[in-house]
């Protein structure tokens, strides 16, 4: 899976804290499923949901949730475009800690596809839809 490290890249590039503090970010992924088909190729599409959860977090909130939006018009458009996918496909929690901190949990519905070819000599080629431009990245 790509999307989760990209996510987190993209965060902690954007929030100066967490530049400062990486390990206050943690990604992970719940709710997991692969769905493939019963044709011969061994191609799937990974579905799951990625939290995001910052800690101790002292900034805008405006600011998680600006650099979630360009993120997420770039990784899953779907998301913005599709009205189904935008009324529940980005939630959040927040936990307000004090008058200053607050922890921000944030899930994403993503998905990626996954084409697998195999080649007459029975080389498998792996490759990762890129779901923004509707190109294939090879692994």
């Amino acid at each position: 899976m790509i999307k989760p490290a990209s996510l987190r890249a993209a965060l902690v590039a954007a929030i100066p804290s967490l530049k400062v503090n990486p390990d206050a970010l943690t990604v992970f992924i719940d709710r997991g499923s692969i769905a493939a088909t019963g044709a011969h190729s061994l191609s799937f599409e990974y579905s799951y949901v990625c939290n995001a959860l910052l800690l101790d977090f002292a900034g805008e909130a405006d600011d998680v949730f600006i650099a979630l939006v360009a993120w997420v018009r770039e990784n899953q458009p779907d998301l913005v475009t599709n009205l189904d996918e935008r009324a529940n496909g980005i939630t959040y929690e927040i936990d307000i800690l004090n008058n200053a901190t607050v922890d921000i949990s944030i899930k994403l519905t993503l998905t990626e596809s996954v084409v697998v070819s195999v080649d007459p000599d029975g080389k498998r080629t792996v490759t990762h839809v890129n779901d923004a431009a509707e190109e294939w990245v090879a692994t």
